[in-house]
């Protein structure tokens, strides 16, 4: 089974690390301006670890 990358969007700031890091995968929600996870299952592994790494509050992760 494939792992997926989610965000605790509770946790989630908006600070929008993620998304300036892999716009193809992370955007921050103009409403609720928290990360939203746009390809869940795709997208650039390294660009994604980095935005986990880069990640302020720890929110997102890989299930």
């Amino acid at each position: 089974m494939a792992k997926k990358v989610v965000i605790d969007e509770e946790e989630c700031i908006g600070c929008g690390s993620c998304e300036s890091i892999c716009p193809e995968v992370f955007v921050l929600d103009e409403e609720s301006q928290k990360a939203k996870v746009l390809l869940a299952e795709g997208g650039p592994v390294d660009q994604i670890n980095e935005a986990i790494e880069a990640c302020p509050v720890e929110c997102i992760r890989w299930e």
